[in-house]
């Protein structure tokens, strides 16, 4: 197991890295949302996979989330989640209505949830690939409604098998400067976490 100053430093260099991608997928969802919206990397920790549900504090919450998924060895899951209010509102900003009242979901409106959510995973992992010289290739967005935590601990499940410390990579969203609540969660496989780490320490 690697010292506790080691691995501090392969984080804070991931975060680096990863800032860099949070960084053009904001560029990206700015001209989607005509200037609206903006990303953050709020941040990137290591934690056991008991801890990590409760410290994002979704464990308990019904959501509505895009999920996207990497395919191949170097695999991963792209996951938005929103509360059903800051869905339905990005929803109709998007398709220029207003909020609808109704409680199921239109086609249309799930749609430009999803399209969302590809824009900007999409945007991501061209950047991620490009930083780390490996092509990542993403699945088709879906649109649910579970719990969160539930979710997350199934995308975290292969990492917690791989070792005993999980990595998270979360990105907030804002309008206007002002913060939502809205999250982005980035999960890499132990693969993926690897070849990023190796692109870190590869002179380029």
């Amino acid at each position: 197991m690697s010292s506790p100053s080691v691995q501090s430093e392969k984080l804070r260099v991931l975060h680096e890295l990863l800032a860099a991608a949070t960084h053009e997928a904001s560029v990206t969802m700015s001209r989607w949302t005509n200037g609206l919206i903006t990303l953050s990397l709020d941040e990137v920790r290591e934690l056991p996979l008991e801890e990590a549900i409760a410290e994002l504090g979704i464990d308990d919450q019904l959501l509505t989330m895009v999920v996207l998924s990497l395919e191949g060895p170097l695999s991963g899951e792209m996951i938005l989640t929103f509360d059903e209010q800051n869905a339905r509102q990005l929803a109709a900003s998007l398709l220029n209505r207003p909020v609808p009242q109704q409680e199921e979901w239109t086609e249309l409106e799930r749609s430009a949830l999803t399209e969302t959510g590809n824009i900007l995973a999409c945007s991501y992992m061209s950047a991620l690939s490009r930083l780390i010289g490996e092509d990542l290739m993403l699945t088709a967005p879906y649109f649910l409604q579970d719990y969160g935590g539930s979710v997350l601990q199934q995308a975290l499940l292969p990492q917690a098998m791989a070792g005993d410390q999980v990595l998270i990579c979360r990105t907030g969203f804002h309008r206007h400067g002002q913060d939502l609540n809205w999250r982005g969660l980035f999960v890499p496989s132990q693969q993926l976490r690897e070849a990023m780490e190796k692109a870190i320490q590869t002179p380029a």
